[in-house]
């Protein structure tokens, strides 16, 4: 099926963009809710800058492990905000305040293994399906 001039030049400028985010070279995503039902707004945004400034020193340290950030909205858990889940691992996490975040960044982002303490959830990628999930259509 061919594709519509407007949308094959959209699809040119997102794999450009795509291209310069690096995406593909990532080995952990984090994204994170800033809010409004999980926590403050004022509280998500101070997360969110948290998180930045320190995906940003992780990515300029040579040898440590490439990662990616995402701001959202919504992760449908309402409470124990800012809460977040990192992929491909599959472990959300609640309370990512500020000092929290340099914990996961340093602990998981970087060294791989949870903070157990801060975790409130696991659903990995790829793995088999989470325990009692139906695999029936």
């Amino acid at each position: 099926m061919e594709l519509a001039d407007e949308t094959a030049a959209a699809l040119a400028a997102a794999r450009e963009a795509a291209g310069q985010r690096e995406i593909g070279s990532y080995a952990r995503h984090i994204l994170l809710c800033t809010g409004p039902d999980c926590c403050t707004p004022e509280e998500g945004q101070r997360a969110w800058e948290r998180l930045k400034s320190l995906a940003a020193r992780v990515n300029r340290t040579p040898g440590a492990p490439k990662l990616y950030r995402t701001k959202v909205g919504c992760l449908r858990i309402c409470t124990a905000g800012p809460t977040g889940v990192v992929y491909p691992d599959g472990t959300w996490y609640g309370c990512l305040t500020p000092e929290n975040l340099e914990r996961v960044a340093a602990e998981h982002l970087v060294g791989g293994r949870e903070v157990t303490e801060l975790v409130i959830g696991r659903n990995p990628l790829g793995g088999p399906p989470p325990q009692g999930a139906t695999t029936e259509s």
